[in-house]
């Protein structure tokens, strides 16, 4: 029988199989690097979209804060003159009755006497 000596080609089959998986193993390593930057980038855009929805809301939520407050004012403000409204129509509904009390009393009074001071008590 003839006597091959395959060490040398087993050696370099191993080395080339140790050449192809550390050639993969890099294309996947720089394949899973390209795969988080493009993650990281949409992630990076997606909370930067947040925020800016969250400054939107934060500034509508302002405005509607200061639209409470001048409403709150309003309200405010519109009690007050109803109070004046009624305070205003209570007086002129008895403004004539001081006028009608005093034609009363001077018709009561026989001629020649006068009053000298008339005060009016609850």
């Amino acid at each position: 029988m003839a006597r091959i000596n395959l060490l040398p080609w087993r050696a370099l089959l191993r080395e080339k199989r140790s050449r192809v998986f550390l050639i993969v193993l890099l294309a996947l390593a720089v394949a899973a690097a390209g795969g988080l930057l493009v993650i990281d980038r949409f992630i990076d855009r997606a909370v930067e979209r947040q925020l800016a929805r969250n400054d939107l809301i934060r500034s509508a939520t302002v405005q509607l804060d200061g639209r409470a407050r001048q409403i709150d004012q309003l309200k405010v403000r519109r009690e007050q003159l109803l109070e004046r409204m009624q305070t205003i129509e209570t007086l002129q509904g008895n403004r004539s009755d001081s006028g009608i009390i005093l034609e009363q009393l001077a018709r009561s009074l026989p001629v020649g006497v006068y009053f000298t001071d008339v005060k009016m008590t609850e």
